[in-house]
């Protein structure tokens, strides 16, 4: 995980002005992603959350790099008129590592999950990414075999990943599992517990606990001096003002899921339409939350860009 950004030798790889600006200056960079905004919120709140998260972490002295596909080019970071395009795409592709190829080929719109930012992130020299929730173990994987890639791609490219920890309406147990066994070290950001998105208490613990920024960037400075390692999750809880306790979420969650199974929604589709009756079924507050959650990661992670920044002079001979 590179404290500062590398060249960028990808021809398909088109910086946005700040983030070029960022490069040539050693500022740090945190990369956004962009599934939230076609897939994860209704407009106009979705241009105006993503606006809000780029603020976010200006102010926190780092700069955002929301990344997205546009007519064969991967942007990362976009302007104002890229923004607003996204925010009001209809049929934007949703891009996880497996599509992203696909539809910088066929030059489609694409927003990029979890796995594609990461990817994304990684070949233009970003170490920090701020999401919402990472994806997981779906429940009843058993026999589905719906694992997302984002676990993959945490286990392969290293990046840190700040996110509310892992969506509450999957299997956190069995996501957890996977994450030990492929060798992510999954911290959470000043508690014991293991958060579940809208709530921040799972009822599992989480394997290890940090309580500053500059504790998570000792620990990214020391996994990098070993090559070959994937990334780390750091599970940041919802604020406490915002959060919908895990007892209240939970029949909403099971009410929701059963719904995709029996109308056989499947795959990448199951969890923009879990989210979307979840909204529907709390009355727009699953939204708020929302919100106040990502927009919490990107200034924990734009406090960590800001640490490993130093971190990577202070270790400059």
């Amino acid at each position: 995980m590179s404290t500062r950004l590398s060249p960028v030798p990808n021809p398909l790889i088109v910086l946005g002005a700040e983030v070029a600006d960022a490069r040539a200056s050693g500022q740090p960079v945190v990369a956004l992603e962009s599934t939230i905004i076609t897939h994860g919120m209704p407009w106009p709140r979705n241009a105006e959350t993503a606006r809000a998260v780029e603020s976010d972490i200006r102010a926190q002295g780092a700069v955002p790099a929301t990344i997205a596909a546009f007519e064969g080019k991967l942007h990362i970071g976009l302007s104002e008129d890229e923004m607003e395009r996204l925010a009001e795409a209809r049929e934007a592709m949703k891009c996880s590592r497996a599509d992203l190829a696909f539809a910088l080929a066929t030059r489609r719109t694409g927003s990029t999950t979890v796995a594609a930012t990461m990817m994304a992130a990684d070949a233009a020299g970003i170490a920090v990414f701020a999401t919402g929730g990472i994806g997981g173990v779906h429940r009843g994987a058993q026999e589905t075999f719906d694992i997302s890639a984002d676990l993959e791609e945490l286990a392969r490219t290293p990046v840190c990943v700040v996110a509310a920890g892992a969506k509450a309406l999957l299997d956190l147990p069995k996501t957890l599992e996977v994450l030990e066994t492929r060798g992510v070290p999954v911290v959470a950001f000043g508690t014991d517990a293991f958060p579940a998105f809208w709530s921040r208490d799972s009822g599992l613990p989480a394997p290890y606990r940090l309580d500053t920024p500059e504790e998570i960037a000792a620990l990214l400075a020391v996994r990098r001096s070993f090559p070959g390692h994937g990334g780390v999750l750091v599970a940041n809880p919802v604020p406490q003002d915002a959060e919908i306790p895990t007892a209240e979420m939970a029949h909403i969650i099971d009410a929701a899921v059963t719904e995709a199974a029996k109308r056989g929604i499947a795959g990448k589709e199951v969890t923009p339409f879990v989210l979307s009756r979840i909204h529907e079924m709390t009355g727009g507050r699953s939204l708020e939350t929302n919100i106040a959650l990502v927009r919490n990661n990107a200034r924990l992670a734009a406090q960590i860009a800001v640490c490993d920044a130093k971190t990577g002079m202070d270790a400059t001979p």
